[in-house]
């Protein structure tokens, strides 16, 4: 195969692969099953396409790869530029590898309207991918926002209870918070004559953006409120539980997996990438806000009676360990974070698809509900105990690596950011593992569980993939950092260049 061939259109197949598929749906017939297999073969397509991505990605180069840059719109200038480092590749790679899980999951939870759920996921499927591959920031910004509408549709249309009010509260949140950032892409396009991330890039650099340094503050806010609004960092956090709660199970695996990912990987490559000295500035009050979110995310976590609730609490605390990493500005601290944005979506979105499974059962996420069940459900009680494990940080698991990381870069930047940070750890294993104690372990509390059944052959299939990856993460952590780490020492030598001014003043 000619990889050089590939190189320029593989990154637009990967994208729209899954539109050109949920097109497709539209006209097959209303037949359920033959909708479901459609979607996987479409869905499995696109992820063993996305692995061409690191099997011949340069990983000693810096830079973006796969490039296509040509011009779409002449007025104003809009490219249709796309381009991936070692940062965004493996967000790709993740969101194509939880889409086929996510169908899987839902073969049997989804019954009405099964042709619609489908047709939401794939386009789902292509705007989170066209977020991580965009390098014109109208593009950017178009995919964005297209994340938003399949996602509320599919809490709104396929949710539990209070999904309607789930809905508006996670469109309101995120699309008010976005209108910020556009104001930052428009004033930037108007100074430089051109969306084009690089191009905006290398004029801010070399100062040839008038009053750039006069409204440098406000952009940076600007783009920091949009992703903090969708990582959430506390006190935006209030939209995510009630999302995550009412979601249906593949709704909440790709919205913990990959969705929340946006908002840290926004603030890696927009934040620090077009603004260092203000990101500089603002570290403080924003690992501030970080730590608050790691702890009181835990502590939340730690009282919930709803399981899908305290796993959507533990996800506000390990993204707090994100944006920790991010604005320690340590090469340790931004090579932890990107581990833990893929280690999080693999283990997060295991967790959701386990309480999923439970639910299909007992229809219910209630803690008090259960008890004893590793007695009927064995396997699934074994699965489920190896995912807490990864989540929790047990060495040789995916969570222990990005963790360590990310504290070893916050103790470099400063000792107590590192200390409070590490207390996320314990308080991560207190909830998670007192939730399964009272799940799985003592007798068997209400009669109906004890002839619950456990995992069939469609579950396994599903869970089996995520469980080997959280064990490869851990076990081969370098087969992903020996990708990221060039993106990352690229990342921050604006970093290392401001403190050698500030060294030679």
């Amino acid at each position: 195969m000619n990889v050089d061939r590939w190189s320029p259109v593989i990154l637009t197949l990967v994208t729209l692969i899954p539109l050109a598929g949920a097109l497709l749906l539209l006209l097959l017939p209303r037949r359920d099953r033959d909708l479901r297999v459609f979607a996987l073969v479409i869905s499995l397509l696109t992820f063993v396409l996305s692995l061409h991505l690191p099997v011949h990605f340069h990983r000693a180069q810096a830079g973006f790869q796969y490039e296509f840059d040509k011009a779409w719109i002449p007025t104003p200038n809009i490219h249709y530029h796309m381009g991936i480092d070692g940062i965004s590749m493996w967000l790709v790679v993740l969101t194509t590898f939880l889409t086929p899980l996510c169908v899987l999951i839902s073969w049997k939870s989804i019954h009405e309207r099964v042709k619609e759920f489908f047709i939401l996921l794939l386009v789902m499927e292509t705007a989170l991918i066209g977020v991580f591959v965009s390098l014109d920031l109208f593009l950017f910004y178009f995919f964005w926002e297209a994340t938003l509408i399949p996602m509320a549709l599919l809490i709104g249309m396929y949710g539990h209870g209070r999904r309607i009010y789930a809905a508006v509260k996670f469109f309101l949140f995120t699309m008010i918070a976005s209108v910020f950032m556009l104001a930052a892409i428009l004033w930037l396009y108007v100074k430089v004559g051109s969306f084009d991330f690089v191009t905006i890039q290398n004029a801010i650099h070399a100062g040839q953006v008038s009053n750039f340094s006069s409204a440098a503050q406000w952009l940076f806010l600007g783009f920091f409120i949009a992703f903090a609004v969708k990582v959430p960092l506390f006190p935006f956090h209030t939209w995510l539980p009630d999302a995550h709660v009412e979601a249906p199970t593949a709704g909440s695996v790709l919205l913990a997996g990959v969705l929340l990912k946006m908002g840290t990987y926004g603030m890696l490559r927009f934040n620090l990438g077009l603004f260092p000295d203000q990101s500089r500035a603002n570290a403080w009050w924003i690992v501030i806000l970080a730590l608050i979110g790691i702890i009181y995310g835990a502590l939340v976590a730690l009282v919930q009676p709803n399981v899908k609730k305290l796993i959507a609490y533990s996800s506000i605390s390990h993204l707090g360990f994100v944006v920790l990493g991010i604005f320690s500005f340590t090469q340790a601290g931004l090579n932890g974070a990107t581990f833990v944005m893929l280690a999080h979506g693999v283990s997060t979105g295991a967790l959701f698809m386990l309480a999923g499974i439970l639910y299909e059962r007992r229809h219910t996420y209630d803690i008090s509900e259960f008890g004893g069940l590793a007695t009927p459900m064995p396997t699934y009680a074994a699965f489920f105990l190896f995912v807490v494990l990864a989540s929790v940080g047990l060495p040789l698991l995916n969570g222990f690596v990005g963790e360590f990381l990310v504290l070893s870069g916050a103790f470099q930047a400063r000792a107590l950011y590192g200390i409070l940070g590490a207390t996320g750890v314990i308080w991560s294993a207190g909830y998670l593992l007192w939730m399964y104690q009272r799940v799985f372990f003592g007798k068997v509390i209400h009669r109906v569980n004890a002839g619950l059944p456990d995992l069939d052959t469609r579950e396994h299939i599903a869970l089996l993939p995520a469980a080997a990856a959280a064990l490869v993460m851990g076990v081969a952590p370098l087969l992903w950092l020996n990708a990221i780490d060039p993106a990352v020492h690229a990342t921050l030598v604006p970093f290392a260049q401001l403190a050698s001014k500030v060294v030679g003043q």
